[in-house]
């Protein structure tokens, strides 16, 4: 079977920023850059996103280019014969589908608050209210797997299309309407009375702030978000790389897949900050803050329709940027299916369609009837969503850092030769020894640093 490609450039960094853009980019980047020095957390990040997350990013992109299979099955085709590389592929695939498990349920929350804001669900109700409404939410398992199942059907549905007539053309779509919506939500928010507190805050370096915190904790926050936020280590940018040609370099192209990505969780606090301080609310982290707090702020315009609209332009925005992972990932399972058993795409949309959604369903269960639930200390989808985080994307990383770098893998020199092929940004061979030696070392910190019990 001839391998699909993307129709242009363009298409290939949108659907790359698109898989790394997600919900997180969204409620923890800003709480983090606003807690951890605001301007001064941002100037952190920033140099370990260009010394740690752009070379992986590197690496997977060349890996697939190469290989022009999926990451199933990429490692067969570049490692030398009798090595068992080629295991990683497997555990990436499994990745793939234990971050969908729970990321569907986290898109039908976006989905559902959506309808809710449009509907004037929300109207009139203080934060008590508000929280109940999220609390009735989590615990109605039946419409929630509702929406969770037309999560998994779009998904699969635009990816049975086709990878250029479906897959590229919504995704390009999509988030040019992301991005259109963030730059007005933007706009709205700093111009808010009160507004000019929020945007102090969150932009205006504070070294004060840092070594209050520990300079330490700060150091570490950076790397676990410039890692992570780029969802590398389960070969979901592999995927992409594999269906692009050879006209561009890919540290370039890698480079501006991050600058997109960071683009947005920047943009992400010049929407919630100003509006927080406008309203006089407490700024809080993760779920709290998108489910209970700016509805609330919503519900506090002096107009209520204007609050009905703006709180829907948000769960839009917030609906883009996660059905964006999910394609993208989507993307990865169906090419990793079709690889492994030859289907037809419309066949592994279909049998991974059906597959996704049972096995997103404990997730949905673990807030309700299986509430009681624990694995080691946690409920269903915050264990799902820690071996995914906190084991496959470090140690998948760290195995893509040694296989391009080490001749006990790929190696440096064909590694170097396919990420330099093309026009733009250069992998330089005084990289070398930084890639080789002291990348997997921050790779391997993290690793230590996530299995660490939390205190807190």
């Amino acid at each position: 079977m001839k391998r699909e490609s993307l129709g242009s450039r363009l298409g290939f960094i949108l659907l790359s920023a698109g898989c790394a853009i997600g919900i997180g980019n969204v409620w923890k980047f800003p709480y983090m850059a606003g807690q951890y020095g605001g301007g001064a957390f941002v100037l952190v990040y920033l140099f370990f996103l260009a010394i740690m997350g752009i070379p992986v990013m590197t690496m997977e992109f060349a890996m697939g280019r190469a290989s022009r299979k999926s990451p199933v099955c990429m490692y067969q085709e570049l490692e030398k014969k009798g090595q068992k590389w080629h295991i990683h592929g497997y555990a990436a695939m499994i990745g793939n589908y234990l971050l969908m498990m729970f990321y569907t349920s986290v898109t039908a929350w976006m989905l559902q608050y959506f309808v809710k804001m449009v509907t004037g669900s929300f109207a009139g109700k203080d934060s008590a209210g508000v929280e109940a409404v999220f609390n009735s939410m989590m615990g109605d398992a039946k419409t929630m797997i509702l929406y969770m199942g037309i999560v998994v059907v779009i998904g699969f549905g635009v990816c049975a299309i086709g990878l250029q007539k479906g897959l590229e053309r919504v995704t390009k779509y999509m988030m040019l309407a992301l991005l259109g919506l963030m730059i007005v939500l933007a706009i709205n928010s700093m111009f808010m009375e009160g507004g000019s507190e929020g945007l102090k805050f969150y932009l205006l370096p504070d070294f004060g702030r840092m070594v209050e915190i520990g300079v330490g904790e700060v150091i570490v926050g950076a790397m676990n978000q410039a890692f992570f936020t780029l969802s590398l280590g389960i070969g979901s940018m592999a995927i992409f790389g594999s269906y692009i040609n050879k006209e561009r370099s890919l540290l370039g192209e890698a480079v501006n897949v991050g600058i997109l990505d960071t683009c947005v969780a920047f943009c992400s606090g010049l929407i919630i900050f100003p509006a927080c301080f406008a309203f006089d609310v407490e700024v809080s982290s993760g779920p709290p803050l998108i489910f209970i707090t700016l509805p609330n702020i919503f519900n506090d315009f002096a107009d209520a329709k204007a609050g009905i609209f703006w709180g829907s332009m948000f769960f839009l925005f917030m609906s883009f940027a996660a059905m964006s992972t999910i394609f993208a990932v989507f993307e990865n399972i169906i090419s990793c299916t079709m690889d492994l058993t030859g289907w037809s795409r419309k066949k592994a949309c279909l049998v991974n369609g059906i597959a996704m959604f049972i096995l997103s369903i404990p997730c949905i269960l673990g807030f309700s009837v299986w509430k009681d639930v624990q694995i080691a200390g946690k409920n269903i989808m915050d264990m799902e969503d820690f071996v995914v985080s906190n084991l496959l994307l470090p140690i998948g990383s760290l195995l893509f850092v040694l296989f391009c770098t080490t001749r006990y893998g790929w190696g440096w020199e064909k590694f170097l030769a396919e990420a330099n092929e093309g026009k733009g940004l250069k992998v330089a061979k005084w990289m070398r020894p930084y890639m080789t030696f002291v990348l997997p070392v921050i790779i391997l910190v993290l690793l230590i640093v996530g299995l660490i019990p939390n205190k807190g």
